[in-house]
Protein backbone atom coordinates (compact mmCIF):
# COMPACT_ATOMS: atom_id res chain seq x y z
CA UNK A 1 0.00 0.00 0.00
CA UNK A 2 0.99 3.77 -0.48
CA UNK A 3 2.13 5.02 2.46
CA UNK A 4 1.68 8.84 3.35
CA UNK A 5 5.13 10.85 4.06
CA UNK A 6 3.82 13.02 7.40
CA UNK A 7 4.95 16.81 7.10
CA UNK A 8 7.36 16.94 9.83
CA UNK A 9 9.40 19.51 8.21
CA UNK A 10 10.07 23.54 8.57
CA UNK A 11 10.72 26.47 6.18
CA UNK A 12 9.43 25.06 2.82
CA UNK A 13 6.97 22.54 4.23
CA UNK A 14 5.14 25.39 6.67
CA UNK A 15 4.66 27.17 3.56
CA UNK A 16 3.02 24.19 1.90
CA UNK A 17 0.84 24.07 4.53
CA UNK A 18 0.22 27.43 4.59
CA UNK A 19 -1.00 27.23 0.77
CA UNK A 20 -3.18 24.05 1.45
CA UNK A 21 -5.06 26.40 4.35
CA UNK A 22 -5.30 28.93 1.80
CA UNK A 23 -6.63 26.60 -0.62
CA UNK A 24 -9.14 25.67 1.58
CA UNK A 25 -10.11 28.63 2.53
CA UNK A 26 -10.71 29.72 -0.72
CA UNK A 27 -12.76 27.00 -1.71
CA UNK A 28 -15.49 28.52 0.88
CA UNK A 29 -15.52 31.73 -0.55
CA UNK A 30 -14.64 31.14 -4.19
CA UNK A 31 -11.30 33.00 -4.24
CA UNK A 32 -7.87 32.50 -4.14
CA UNK A 33 -5.07 33.79 -1.62
CA UNK A 34 -2.28 35.68 -3.08
CA UNK A 35 0.09 32.89 -2.05
CA UNK A 36 -1.95 30.16 -4.45
CA UNK A 37 -2.43 33.49 -6.81
CA UNK A 38 1.53 33.99 -7.20
CA UNK A 39 2.61 30.11 -7.46
CA UNK A 40 0.00 29.66 -10.41
CA UNK A 41 1.42 32.58 -12.20
CA UNK A 42 4.54 31.47 -11.97
CA UNK A 43 3.97 28.28 -13.17
CA UNK A 44 1.96 28.86 -16.05
CA UNK A 45 4.84 31.67 -17.18
CA UNK A 46 7.13 28.35 -16.73
CA UNK A 47 5.07 26.29 -18.54
CA UNK A 48 4.61 29.12 -21.60
CA UNK A 49 8.44 29.20 -21.73
CA UNK A 50 8.98 25.59 -22.08
CA UNK A 51 5.97 24.88 -24.24
CA UNK A 52 7.11 27.18 -27.32
CA UNK A 53 9.59 25.17 -27.67
CA UNK A 54 7.39 21.92 -28.93
CA UNK A 55 6.95 24.25 -32.47
CA UNK A 56 9.54 26.91 -32.92
CA UNK A 57 11.59 24.97 -35.14
CA UNK A 58 8.86 24.55 -37.38
CA UNK A 59 9.54 27.45 -39.37
CA UNK A 60 13.00 27.36 -38.92
CA UNK A 61 13.14 23.08 -39.85
CA UNK A 62 13.86 24.15 -43.84
CA UNK A 63 16.68 26.41 -42.76
CA UNK A 64 18.19 23.84 -40.47
CA UNK A 65 17.80 21.06 -43.12
CA UNK A 66 19.87 23.11 -45.81
CA UNK A 67 22.37 24.10 -42.78
CA UNK A 68 22.95 20.20 -41.81
CA UNK A 69 21.71 18.95 -44.87
CA UNK A 70 18.87 16.38 -43.89
CA UNK A 71 16.13 15.37 -45.57
CA UNK A 72 12.80 16.68 -44.49
CA UNK A 73 11.73 12.73 -42.82
CA UNK A 74 14.61 13.06 -40.48
CA UNK A 75 14.17 16.96 -39.37
CA UNK A 76 10.94 16.74 -38.60
CA UNK A 77 12.08 14.41 -35.98
CA UNK A 78 13.05 17.34 -34.27
CA UNK A 79 9.67 17.94 -33.14
CA UNK A 80 8.44 14.67 -33.47
CA UNK A 81 10.99 13.64 -31.17
CA UNK A 82 10.22 16.32 -28.85
CA UNK A 83 6.24 15.29 -28.39
CA UNK A 84 7.77 12.12 -28.12
CA UNK A 85 9.88 12.06 -24.91
CA UNK A 86 7.03 14.18 -23.29
CA UNK A 87 4.80 11.49 -23.92
CA UNK A 88 7.07 9.01 -22.39
CA UNK A 89 7.88 11.34 -19.60
CA UNK A 90 4.44 12.41 -18.83
CA UNK A 91 3.25 9.21 -17.81
CA UNK A 92 5.59 9.20 -14.78
CA UNK A 93 4.98 12.79 -14.18
CA UNK A 94 1.45 11.51 -12.11
CA UNK A 95 4.14 9.49 -9.55
CA UNK A 96 6.75 12.09 -9.55
CA UNK A 97 3.72 14.30 -8.28
CA UNK A 98 2.79 12.30 -5.61
CA UNK A 99 6.39 11.68 -4.56
CA UNK A 100 8.62 14.87 -4.61
CA UNK A 101 8.17 18.12 -3.26
CA UNK A 102 6.44 21.12 -6.07
CA UNK A 103 9.67 23.20 -5.72
CA UNK A 104 11.87 19.87 -6.70
CA UNK A 105 10.09 18.94 -9.63
CA UNK A 106 9.79 22.45 -10.67
CA UNK A 107 14.05 22.75 -9.80
CA UNK A 108 14.60 19.86 -11.93
CA UNK A 109 11.93 20.64 -15.18
CA UNK A 110 13.53 23.97 -15.60
CA UNK A 111 17.17 22.99 -15.12
CA UNK A 112 16.62 19.94 -17.53
CA UNK A 113 14.98 22.56 -20.16
CA UNK A 114 17.72 25.21 -19.43
CA UNK A 115 20.38 22.54 -19.71
CA UNK A 116 18.96 21.18 -23.14
CA UNK A 117 18.41 24.64 -24.46
CA UNK A 118 21.87 25.52 -23.97
CA UNK A 119 23.05 22.00 -25.98
CA UNK A 120 20.92 22.69 -28.83
CA UNK A 121 22.37 26.45 -29.38
CA UNK A 122 25.76 25.08 -29.32
CA UNK A 123 24.97 21.78 -31.26
CA UNK A 124 27.82 20.61 -34.22
CA UNK A 125 25.14 18.29 -35.69
CA UNK A 126 21.82 16.75 -36.61
CA UNK A 127 22.62 14.22 -33.63
CA UNK A 128 23.49 16.71 -30.88
CA UNK A 129 20.81 18.85 -31.73
CA UNK A 130 17.92 15.95 -31.71
CA UNK A 131 19.29 15.53 -28.07
CA UNK A 132 19.29 18.59 -26.86
CA UNK A 133 15.56 18.32 -28.26
CA UNK A 134 14.70 15.44 -26.01
CA UNK A 135 16.80 16.86 -22.82
CA UNK A 136 14.84 20.08 -23.19
CA UNK A 137 11.18 18.16 -23.47
CA UNK A 138 12.22 15.48 -20.12
CA UNK A 139 11.71 18.95 -18.72
CA UNK A 140 8.87 20.18 -20.20
CA UNK A 141 7.69 17.06 -19.58
CA UNK A 142 6.78 17.81 -15.98
CA UNK A 143 5.89 21.01 -16.00
CA UNK A 144 2.25 20.91 -17.39
CA UNK A 145 0.65 18.32 -15.27
CA UNK A 146 2.52 19.95 -11.72
CA UNK A 147 0.60 23.10 -13.01
CA UNK A 148 -2.69 21.13 -13.67
CA UNK A 149 -2.53 19.05 -10.61
CA UNK A 150 -1.99 22.40 -8.82
CA UNK A 151 -4.57 23.65 -10.22
CA UNK A 152 -6.77 21.06 -9.75
CA UNK A 153 -5.57 21.39 -6.00
CA UNK A 154 -6.02 25.32 -5.14
CA UNK A 155 -8.73 26.67 -7.64
CA UNK A 156 -12.31 25.79 -5.85
CA UNK A 157 -15.15 24.20 -8.80
CA UNK A 158 -16.66 27.13 -9.49
CA UNK A 159 -13.90 28.74 -10.73
CA UNK A 160 -11.98 25.81 -12.70
CA UNK A 161 -12.88 27.19 -15.89
CA UNK A 162 -11.15 30.40 -15.84
CA UNK A 163 -8.19 28.96 -14.69
CA UNK A 164 -8.51 26.36 -17.19
CA UNK A 165 -9.02 28.98 -19.62
CA UNK A 166 -5.45 30.60 -18.84
CA UNK A 167 -3.89 27.17 -19.03
CA UNK A 168 -5.33 26.79 -22.42
CA UNK A 169 -3.49 30.01 -23.45
CA UNK A 170 -0.26 28.21 -22.66
CA UNK A 171 -1.28 24.96 -24.02
CA UNK A 172 -2.23 26.17 -27.64
CA UNK A 173 -0.97 29.94 -27.76
CA UNK A 174 3.04 28.82 -27.28
CA UNK A 175 2.99 26.14 -29.72
CA UNK A 176 0.82 28.59 -31.60
CA UNK A 177 3.49 31.38 -31.68
CA UNK A 178 6.47 29.72 -31.89
CA UNK A 179 6.37 29.68 -35.53
CA UNK A 180 5.76 33.02 -35.39
CA UNK A 181 9.04 34.06 -32.74
CA UNK A 182 11.40 31.64 -35.12
CA UNK A 183 9.87 33.76 -38.05
CA UNK A 184 11.04 37.31 -36.67
CA UNK A 185 14.52 35.52 -35.39
CA UNK A 186 15.46 34.03 -38.86
CA UNK A 187 14.54 37.06 -40.71
CA UNK A 188 18.10 38.47 -39.54
CA UNK A 189 19.67 35.60 -37.41
CA UNK A 190 20.87 32.09 -37.60
CA UNK A 191 18.46 29.07 -36.07
CA UNK A 192 20.99 28.79 -33.36
CA UNK A 193 19.60 32.59 -31.83
CA UNK A 194 16.41 30.59 -31.83
CA UNK A 195 17.77 28.73 -28.41
CA UNK A 196 20.29 31.42 -26.94
CA UNK A 197 17.25 34.11 -26.73
CA UNK A 198 15.16 31.31 -24.91
CA UNK A 199 17.86 30.59 -22.43
CA UNK A 200 18.36 33.50 -20.26
CA UNK A 201 14.32 33.77 -20.14
CA UNK A 202 14.55 29.93 -18.62
CA UNK A 203 17.47 30.57 -16.61
CA UNK A 204 15.58 33.43 -14.89
CA UNK A 205 12.52 31.61 -14.79
CA UNK A 206 14.28 28.52 -12.84
CA UNK A 207 15.86 31.29 -10.03
CA UNK A 208 12.99 33.28 -9.63
CA UNK A 209 10.69 29.65 -9.21
CA UNK A 210 13.23 28.27 -6.56
CA UNK A 211 12.66 31.34 -4.54
CA UNK A 212 8.89 31.60 -4.75
CA UNK A 213 7.58 27.86 -5.67
CA UNK A 214 6.21 26.23 -1.70
CA UNK A 215 5.11 22.38 -2.00
CA UNK A 216 1.77 21.42 -1.85
CA UNK A 217 -0.70 18.29 -1.28
CA UNK A 218 0.61 15.34 0.68
CA UNK A 219 4.08 13.14 -0.23
CA UNK A 220 3.49 9.24 -0.65
CA UNK A 221 6.45 6.86 -0.06
CA UNK A 222 5.03 4.55 -2.96
CA UNK A 223 7.63 2.74 -5.00
CA UNK A 224 8.14 2.94 -8.82
CA UNK A 225 7.42 0.29 -10.95
CA UNK A 226 10.55 -0.62 -12.94
CA UNK A 227 8.46 -2.75 -15.33
CA UNK A 228 6.24 -0.16 -16.08
CA UNK A 229 8.86 2.67 -17.45
CA UNK A 230 10.33 0.19 -20.75
CA UNK A 231 6.70 -0.72 -21.07
CA UNK A 232 5.67 2.91 -21.59
CA UNK A 233 9.13 3.74 -23.89
CA UNK A 234 8.20 0.78 -26.05
CA UNK A 235 4.59 0.98 -26.29
CA UNK A 236 4.38 5.11 -27.13
CA UNK A 237 7.78 5.20 -29.16
CA UNK A 238 7.17 2.36 -30.82
CA UNK A 239 3.69 3.67 -31.79
CA UNK A 240 5.02 6.83 -32.74
CA UNK A 241 8.28 5.85 -34.70
CA UNK A 242 6.07 3.53 -36.67
CA UNK A 243 4.06 5.94 -38.40
CA UNK A 244 7.36 8.27 -38.32
CA UNK A 245 8.86 5.52 -40.97
CA UNK A 246 6.12 5.64 -43.38
CA UNK A 247 7.20 8.99 -44.62
CA UNK A 248 10.93 6.89 -45.00
CA UNK A 249 9.43 3.43 -46.57
CA UNK A 250 10.56 4.80 -50.01
CA UNK A 251 13.88 5.31 -49.14
CA UNK A 252 16.43 3.72 -46.57
CA UNK A 253 14.01 2.89 -43.60
CA UNK A 254 15.94 0.47 -40.90
CA UNK A 255 12.73 -1.28 -39.97
CA UNK A 256 9.73 -1.85 -42.30
CA UNK A 257 7.25 0.61 -40.73
CA UNK A 258 4.85 -2.01 -39.02
CA UNK A 259 7.35 -3.33 -36.85
CA UNK A 260 7.67 -1.11 -34.21
CA UNK A 261 4.10 0.06 -34.72
CA UNK A 262 3.13 -3.68 -33.78
CA UNK A 263 6.25 -3.46 -30.86
CA UNK A 264 4.28 -0.73 -29.83
CA UNK A 265 0.63 -1.75 -29.87
CA UNK A 266 1.96 -4.95 -27.58
CA UNK A 267 4.31 -3.10 -25.60
CA UNK A 268 1.18 -0.59 -24.66
CA UNK A 269 -1.61 -3.55 -24.24
CA UNK A 270 1.34 -5.18 -21.57
CA UNK A 271 1.66 -1.60 -20.23
CA UNK A 272 -2.31 -1.39 -19.56
CA UNK A 273 -2.41 -4.77 -18.25
CA UNK A 274 0.66 -4.49 -15.54
CA UNK A 275 -1.40 -0.70 -14.48
CA UNK A 276 -4.71 -2.56 -14.03
CA UNK A 277 -3.22 -4.76 -11.49
CA UNK A 278 -0.68 -2.76 -9.72
CA UNK A 279 -4.43 -0.21 -9.06
CA UNK A 280 -4.93 -2.87 -6.32
CA UNK A 281 -2.28 -1.85 -4.49
CA UNK A 282 -2.61 1.82 -5.37
CA UNK A 283 1.17 1.18 -6.98
CA UNK A 284 0.04 2.73 -10.65
CA UNK A 285 2.60 4.10 -12.43
CA UNK A 286 -0.30 5.70 -14.46
CA UNK A 287 -3.71 5.05 -12.83
CA UNK A 288 -6.51 4.44 -15.35
CA UNK A 289 -9.34 3.69 -12.74
CA UNK A 290 -9.69 7.53 -14.30
CA UNK A 291 -11.01 5.86 -17.07
CA UNK A 292 -14.45 5.06 -15.09
CA UNK A 293 -15.67 8.12 -15.66
CA UNK A 294 -17.44 7.96 -19.24
CA UNK A 295 -17.21 12.01 -19.37
CA UNK A 296 -12.96 11.65 -18.98
CA UNK A 297 -12.90 9.56 -21.81
CA UNK A 298 -14.53 11.18 -24.45
CA UNK A 299 -12.34 13.96 -22.84
CA UNK A 300 -9.38 12.12 -23.71
CA UNK A 301 -11.12 10.75 -27.08
CA UNK A 302 -11.87 13.93 -28.24
CA UNK A 303 -8.25 15.96 -27.09
CA UNK A 304 -6.45 13.59 -29.38
CA UNK A 305 -8.32 14.12 -32.39
CA UNK A 306 -8.00 17.88 -31.60
CA UNK A 307 -3.97 17.79 -30.77
CA UNK A 308 -3.29 15.71 -33.93
CA UNK A 309 -5.26 18.45 -35.63
CA UNK A 310 -2.94 21.16 -34.17
CA UNK A 311 0.31 19.93 -34.47
CA UNK A 312 -0.29 18.18 -37.90
CA UNK A 313 -1.05 21.82 -38.99
CA UNK A 314 1.19 23.64 -37.39
CA UNK A 315 4.44 21.31 -38.57
CA UNK A 316 2.75 21.48 -42.59
CA UNK A 317 1.60 24.81 -42.62
CA UNK A 318 5.36 26.13 -42.73
CA UNK A 319 6.42 23.90 -45.37
CA UNK A 320 2.91 24.50 -47.62
CA UNK A 321 3.51 28.28 -47.00
CA UNK A 322 7.37 28.43 -48.03
CA UNK A 323 7.64 25.28 -50.29
CA UNK A 324 4.29 25.92 -52.48
CA UNK A 325 3.55 29.85 -52.30
CA UNK A 326 6.86 30.75 -51.97
CA UNK A 327 6.71 32.90 -48.53
CA UNK A 328 10.07 33.63 -46.56
CA UNK A 329 9.98 32.49 -42.90
CA UNK A 330 9.20 36.05 -41.54
CA UNK A 331 6.12 36.24 -43.22
CA UNK A 332 4.73 32.65 -42.62
CA UNK A 333 5.58 33.07 -38.90
CA UNK A 334 3.45 36.73 -39.12
CA UNK A 335 0.82 34.65 -41.01
CA UNK A 336 -0.10 32.74 -37.99
CA UNK A 337 0.44 35.01 -35.90
CA UNK A 338 -2.98 36.51 -35.38
CA UNK A 339 -4.27 32.97 -34.78
CA UNK A 340 -1.90 32.88 -31.75
CA UNK A 341 -3.33 35.82 -30.35
CA UNK A 342 -6.95 35.06 -31.18
CA UNK A 343 -6.43 31.83 -29.29
CA UNK A 344 -4.69 33.44 -26.50
CA UNK A 345 -8.37 36.35 -26.15
CA UNK A 346 -10.15 33.20 -26.26
CA UNK A 347 -9.34 31.50 -23.31
CA UNK A 348 -10.39 33.66 -20.12
CA UNK A 349 -13.42 34.20 -22.58
CA UNK A 350 -14.09 30.72 -22.97
CA UNK A 351 -13.25 30.21 -19.48
CA UNK A 352 -15.68 32.00 -18.24
CA UNK A 353 -18.53 30.91 -20.34
CA UNK A 354 -18.00 27.41 -19.88
CA UNK A 355 -17.83 28.17 -15.91
CA UNK A 356 -21.47 29.20 -16.38
CA UNK A 357 -23.04 27.50 -19.02
CA UNK A 358 -20.90 24.12 -19.12
CA UNK A 359 -18.98 22.15 -21.58
CA UNK A 360 -21.59 21.43 -24.99
CA UNK A 361 -22.28 24.81 -25.84
CA UNK A 362 -18.64 25.00 -26.33
CA UNK A 363 -17.94 22.13 -27.99
CA UNK A 364 -19.91 21.36 -30.27
CA UNK A 365 -19.20 24.75 -32.42
CA UNK A 366 -15.50 24.58 -31.73
CA UNK A 367 -15.04 21.31 -33.01
CA UNK A 368 -17.20 21.89 -36.02
CA UNK A 369 -14.71 24.70 -36.71
CA UNK A 370 -11.54 22.79 -36.49
CA UNK A 371 -13.17 19.92 -38.99
CA UNK A 372 -14.10 22.93 -41.57
CA UNK A 373 -10.81 24.75 -41.53
CA UNK A 374 -9.18 21.65 -42.17
CA UNK A 375 -11.64 21.11 -45.13
CA UNK A 376 -10.80 24.27 -46.23
CA UNK A 377 -7.10 24.46 -46.05
CA UNK A 378 -7.17 20.77 -48.03
CA UNK A 379 -8.77 22.87 -50.92
CA UNK A 380 -6.05 25.78 -50.88
CA UNK A 381 -3.99 24.60 -53.81
CA UNK A 382 -0.76 26.44 -54.76
CA UNK A 383 -2.26 29.03 -55.78
CA UNK A 384 -3.90 29.87 -52.78
CA UNK A 385 -3.72 33.63 -51.24
CA UNK A 386 -1.57 34.33 -48.02
CA UNK A 387 -4.96 36.36 -46.50
CA UNK A 388 -7.13 33.24 -47.41
CA UNK A 389 -4.95 30.63 -45.29
CA UNK A 390 -4.25 33.42 -42.54
CA UNK A 391 -8.45 33.66 -42.48
CA UNK A 392 -8.83 29.65 -42.29
CA UNK A 393 -6.19 29.63 -39.42
CA UNK A 394 -7.83 32.44 -37.56
CA UNK A 395 -10.81 29.56 -37.86
CA UNK A 396 -9.02 27.20 -37.08
CA UNK A 397 -7.95 29.21 -33.35
CA UNK A 398 -10.99 30.08 -32.59
CA UNK A 399 -12.31 26.16 -32.93
CA UNK A 400 -9.63 24.89 -31.08
CA UNK A 401 -9.78 27.79 -28.15
CA UNK A 402 -13.49 26.67 -27.38
CA UNK A 403 -12.33 23.54 -27.35
CA UNK A 404 -9.47 22.95 -25.36
CA UNK A 405 -10.94 25.11 -22.33
CA UNK A 406 -13.80 22.63 -21.89
CA UNK A 407 -12.24 19.54 -22.41
CA UNK A 408 -9.77 20.35 -19.81
CA UNK A 409 -12.00 21.73 -16.67
CA UNK A 410 -14.57 18.86 -17.44
CA UNK A 411 -12.02 15.23 -18.08
CA UNK A 412 -10.09 16.37 -14.79
CA UNK A 413 -13.32 17.92 -13.00
CA UNK A 414 -15.00 14.56 -13.62
CA UNK A 415 -12.18 11.89 -11.96
CA UNK A 416 -11.63 11.44 -7.57
CA UNK A 417 -9.53 14.56 -6.00
CA UNK A 418 -6.52 12.15 -5.09
CA UNK A 419 -6.52 10.58 -9.31
CA UNK A 420 -5.86 14.45 -9.91
CA UNK A 421 -1.83 13.92 -10.78
CA UNK A 422 -2.71 10.70 -12.69
CA UNK A 423 -5.35 12.33 -14.47
CA UNK A 424 -3.59 15.26 -15.88
CA UNK A 425 -0.56 12.91 -16.82
CA UNK A 426 -2.73 10.97 -18.79
CA UNK A 427 -4.35 14.12 -20.46
CA UNK A 428 -0.54 15.27 -20.57
CA UNK A 429 0.23 11.87 -22.26
CA UNK A 430 -2.21 11.66 -24.74
CA UNK A 431 -1.93 15.19 -25.71
CA UNK A 432 1.68 14.70 -26.88
CA UNK A 433 1.25 11.08 -28.33
CA UNK A 434 -2.07 12.93 -30.36
CA UNK A 435 0.74 15.47 -31.27
CA UNK A 436 3.56 13.21 -32.34
CA UNK A 437 1.58 11.22 -33.94
CA UNK A 438 -0.63 14.30 -36.15
CA UNK A 439 2.92 15.55 -36.79
CA UNK A 440 3.88 12.17 -38.56
CA UNK A 441 1.26 11.41 -40.27
CA UNK A 442 0.96 14.63 -41.85
CA UNK A 443 4.21 14.57 -42.56
CA UNK A 444 4.37 11.03 -43.49
CA UNK A 445 1.12 11.60 -46.06
CA UNK A 446 2.78 14.63 -47.45
CA UNK A 447 6.02 13.12 -48.52
CA UNK A 448 4.28 9.61 -50.33
CA UNK A 449 1.61 11.91 -51.91
CA UNK A 450 4.66 14.46 -53.02
CA UNK A 451 6.96 12.03 -54.28
CA UNK A 452 4.10 10.72 -56.49
CA UNK A 453 4.05 14.57 -58.14
CA UNK A 454 7.26 14.32 -58.30
CA UNK A 455 7.66 11.03 -60.83
CA UNK A 456 5.19 12.67 -62.92
CA UNK A 457 7.82 15.49 -63.41
CA UNK A 458 5.80 18.39 -61.20
CA UNK A 459 7.58 21.44 -60.02
CA UNK A 460 8.30 21.71 -56.00
CA UNK A 461 5.50 23.76 -55.42
CA UNK A 462 2.76 21.40 -57.47
CA UNK A 463 4.64 18.82 -55.29
CA UNK A 464 4.39 20.50 -52.28
CA UNK A 465 1.09 21.53 -52.87
CA UNK A 466 -0.56 18.07 -53.94
CA UNK A 467 1.03 16.29 -50.98
CA UNK A 468 -0.57 18.68 -48.57
CA UNK A 469 -3.84 18.73 -49.64
CA UNK A 470 -3.63 14.72 -49.18
CA UNK A 471 -2.28 15.63 -45.83
CA UNK A 472 -5.49 17.79 -44.30
CA UNK A 473 -7.93 15.75 -46.17
CA UNK A 474 -6.55 12.82 -43.78
CA UNK A 475 -6.98 15.32 -41.00
CA UNK A 476 -10.34 16.93 -41.84
CA UNK A 477 -11.47 13.46 -42.07
CA UNK A 478 -10.35 12.58 -38.64
CA UNK A 479 -11.31 15.77 -37.17
CA UNK A 480 -14.79 14.95 -37.53
CA UNK A 481 -14.63 11.83 -35.54
CA UNK A 482 -14.24 14.88 -32.65
CA UNK A 483 -17.84 16.49 -33.14
CA UNK A 484 -19.35 13.15 -32.21
CA UNK A 485 -17.32 12.42 -29.20
CA UNK A 486 -17.54 15.56 -28.02
CA UNK A 487 -21.26 15.40 -27.13
CA UNK A 488 -20.51 12.84 -24.60
CA UNK A 489 -18.34 15.41 -22.47
CA UNK A 490 -20.90 16.62 -19.34
CA UNK A 491 -20.33 19.34 -16.60
CA UNK A 492 -18.66 17.52 -13.73
CA UNK A 493 -20.90 16.36 -11.22
CA UNK A 494 -18.74 18.37 -8.37
CA UNK A 495 -19.12 21.92 -10.15
CA UNK A 496 -22.04 24.45 -9.24
CA UNK A 497 -24.55 25.00 -11.95
CA UNK A 498 -23.12 28.83 -12.58
CA UNK A 499 -25.97 29.52 -15.33
CA UNK A 500 -28.39 29.28 -12.34
CA UNK A 501 -26.36 31.78 -9.91
CA UNK A 502 -26.54 34.54 -12.72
Amino acid sequence: MTETIPDTRTGADSAAQSAANDADRGALDGRLSVRSRTLISLLLVATFVVFLNETIMGVALPRVMQDLGIEASVGQWLTTAFLLTMAVVIPISGYLIQRFPTRVLFGVAMSLFSGGTLIAALAPGFPVLLLARVVQASGTAIMLPLLMTTVMTLVPPSSRGRMMGNISIVISVAPAVGPTISGLILNSLSWRFIFWIVLPIAVATLILGLILVVSIGDRTAAPIDVVSIPLAILGFGGLVYGLSSLGESGSEAVLPAWVPAVVGALALAGFVFRQKRLERRDRALLDLRTFRSRTFTATVITMAISMSALFGTIILLPIYLQSALGLEPLVTGLLVLPGGLLMGVLGPIVGRLFDRFGPKPLLLPGTIAVSGSLWLLAFAGDAASPLYIGAVYLLLSAGLAFTFTPLFTSGLGSVEPHLYSHGSAIIGTVQQVAGAAGAALFVTVLSIAGSGVELDGGDAAAQAAAGTHYAFIVGACISMVAIVTGLFVKRPVNAPDMAMTH
